[in-house]
């Protein structure tokens, strides 16, 4: 399941989707702060590459290949670090889960095939769902950790010819406040950031002429990059756990 690099005494961060973009970025803001990564990807070369670029820096990761969205996959990915942990003398199995993974398809609903919409939930809300489902309990045990999942702005506010992942974004901010709740009593903090515009390769499907357009709509005069993301998201981490429960923007004051 998890290809073990070498390993230190820190804490154990897991970020979903974490190949490229947003992800890698995260994942590679934990690494120069010396925790253990597991890296994760549905793509094995991809998640070579990764992996590989964190270990030049000399810092422990591993790379566990599958979908979140399937629950017997995450299942054995959790089994894998329990493994780790105890063999390796770690004190808990997972300290902090981002779950960034997710996916979207731009377009009218009336085009959208029931595949594309299931697709679209496994990723982006169902997955959140396993990895929590997994995490929670471990966590629990241990009385303390962080569950920090990235979202959207349209999760906020919707987007026209978006709703299927609108509506993945807003169950995973409804799922962030309702499961903060419920683990607050345990010392766990579980918050959500709802990214705006950053400029990663989902948004390559736009022309220059609409990138343009979209950045005049923003009063920050620009889209937000995958490195301010991994900064807010290691800040998050590294925050009390009364700290919870908040769905926050990330946006340049853009909706």
């Amino acid at each position: 399941m998890i290809d073990i690099k070498r390993l230190t005494k820190k804490k154990i961060v897991v970020v979903t989707g974490s190949t490229r973009g947003i992800g890698f970025a995260i994942a590679k803001r934990f690494a120069d702060y010396g925790y253990f990564v597991v890296l994760n990807g549905r793509e094995r070369h991809a998640l070579n590459l990764a992996t590989a670029e964190i270990e030049k820096m000399g810092i422990p990761c591993a790379g566990a290949a599958g979908d979140v969205g399937d629950p017997k996959f995450v299942k054995g990915l959790f089994i894998s670090l329990e493994k780790i942990a105890t063999e390796y003398g770690y004190d808990n199995p997972v300290d902090i889960l981002v779950n960034n993974a997710g996916i979207s398809k731009v377009g009218l609903i009336q085009d959208m095939s029931f595949e594309d919409w299931n697709e679209i939930v496994n990723a982006n809300l169902t997955g959140v769902f396993n990895t929590c489902k997994e995490a929670v309990p471990r966590m629990v045990k241990a009385k303390s950790g962080k569950i920090i999942n990235i979202s959207s702005v349209w999760g906020c506010v919707g987007a026209s010819c978006e709703v299927a992942y609108s509506a993945t974004k807003g169950g995973v901010n409804a799922f962030t406040k309702a499961l903060a709740k419920e683990l607050a009593p345990s010392g766990i903090s579980v918050n959500a950031l709802a990214l705006g515009a950053i400029d990663t390769r989902m948004n390559s499907f736009m022309d220059p002429e609409e990138k343009k357009s979209l950045i005049e709509e923003i009063p920050a005069g620009r889209m937000g990059t995958p490195d301010e993301v991994a900064d807010l998201v290691l800040k998050l981490a590294r925050t009390g756990p009364y700290l919870t429960g908040e769905v926050i923007r990330f946006d340049g004051a853009w909706i």
